[in-house]
């Protein structure tokens, strides 16, 4: 039977339509898809955990539960710390509010005598900005409620998945290897254990970067006396987690903190040159031997994916880029026909001859001695 070939406008256009219906059912069915994203990374996470008990003689099912306790011990630990310092600062909100206001009528008779504009316009639009802060505000409260009552929801049926990811994970396992055929065997076992390891490898180092990062800045914070030190700390650590994106936000809230708080704005200036050397460390210690090195995804393609999923999932779609980016990126390298698109993702730069050109050296020929004959 003759097959038909399909020309290039065919293919592209049903591989356009497909991507699209693919990225709607994922937008769609977001409120199913991340908590499954999320217990696969947290059961992967928590495999050594397990194993380890397990060796020890434990019940598997008792080994399953004693790591997901604590697992939500210590989350529930840093949950405490982060919603004290965050009551903390909510209630000093309204005191914030007036200083800033304050500071805006400072600026208006600057600007009113600078730039000869009516004190009366600048005045009406500072109250009316202050009117739509405070109505934002209030707004802003009443959604963090809905998101926080859909995010107990979702953290209800997370350790339920987790459990039931690691209770049954020798028949998922086997289900990928029988999917794939008999042939593939060895290889979709590699592949399994290859992402296990770079996922693993990859958050365990975040987590340690986020712990540093955090110390870093709350002590940075503390010794300039910023108020809040600890919350923007930990907030600012969290936000770098996000590539190149959750830098820029995490050193505008201290900064924007200092400028109320604080007499002079110097401090302000002085929150950015701590924040920059911070960073600085960060990028060039911190990232390169405890994160950057588990995975090998070029910075473009970080850039993109931050972007897309956030725009697809918010921040938990950030959050899932990179991890989610580096799975794609080892079934790639391990599938030859997917080979270039993992070579895509990655961060090796290839050699090209145009850029190594070998000069050739000037060679002058000797001059033959013959023999005199006489």
């Amino acid at each position: 039977m003759d097959t038909v070939k399909l020309p290039f406008y065919a293919k592209a256009s049903l591989f356009l339509i497909g991507l699209y219906f693919f990225i709607t059912i994922l937008y769609i069915a977001q409120g199913i898809i991340l908590p499954l994203v999320f217990a696969v990374i947290i059961a992967i996470l928590l495999h050594p955990l397990v194993n380890f008990f397990v060796r020890k003689k434990i019940n598997r099912i008792v080994a399953i539960t004693f790591s997901l306790v604590l697992t939500v011990i210590v989350i529930g630990a840093f949950g405490q710390l982060l919603f004290s310092q965050a009551r903390q600062f909510s209630q000093s909100w309204p005191i914030l509010v007036d200083k800033f206001t304050e500071i805006l009528n400072n600026t208006n008779q600057w600007a009113s005598g600078y730039f000869d504009v009516s004190p009366r316009k600048i005045m009406a639009w500072v109250s009316q900005t202050k009117s739509e802060l405070i109505n934002t505000s209030g707004s802003v409260i009443g959604q963090t409620l809905l998101s926080v009552g859909n995010g107990v929801v979702i953290l209800m049926l997370i350790p339920v998945y987790v459990f039931m990811i690691l209770v049954y994970e020798p028949l998922l396992i086997e289900f990928f290897r029988t999917l794939f055929g008999a042939d593939n065997r060895k290889e979709v076992s590699e592949i399994i254990t290859k992402i296990k390891r770079v996922i693993q490898g990859y958050l365990s180092g975040l987590f340690i970067e986020a712990v540093i990062m955090a110390a870093l800045n709350s002590i940075g914070l503390l010794i300039l006396g910023i108020d809040y030190a600890i919350l923007l700390g930990i907030i600012g650590a969290l936000l770098n987690i996000i590539p190149y994106i959750g830098g820029l936000v995490a050193v505008a809230l201290p900064m924007m903190i200092a400028i109320v708080t604080k007499t002079s704005a110097w401090y302000a200036v002085y929150v950015l040159i701590i924040y920059y050397i911070i960073q600085l460390i960060d990028n060039n210690y911190i990232v390169p031997k405890i994160v950057a090195s588990k995975v090998k995804i070029n910075a473009l393609v970080s850039i993109i994916v931050v972007i897309a999923f956030g725009a697809l999932w918010g921040f938990s779609g950030m959050f899932l880029s990179i991890p989610l980016t580096a799975i794609v990126k080892v079934i790639c390298d391990r599938i030859e026909v997917l080979k270039p698109l993992g070579f895509l993702l990655g961060d090796t730069m290839p050699t090209n001859a145009i850029f190594n050109v070998k000069l050739k050296k000037k060679t002058t020929k000797k001059p033959i001695n013959t023999p005199i004959t006489t």
